[in-house]
């Protein structure tokens, strides 16, 4: 006989928390891309002229 396996119910997240951490993930990581495409401009424009 199968003794049933008694699981926790998962916690579950409000939609509104996954919102705002994947937004400030995302301006986070733009922010990140930005900051390093402009240090590699002006890194090159540099090395250029």
């Amino acid at each position: 006989m199968a003794t049933p396996t008694t699981t926790k119910p998962a916690r579950r997240l409000p939609g509104w928390v996954w919102f705002i951490a994947l937004w400030c993930g995302g301006v986070g990581g733009a922010m990140i891309v930005g900051y390093a495409f402009k240090a590699l401009m002006n890194a090159t424009l540099f090395a250029i002229t």
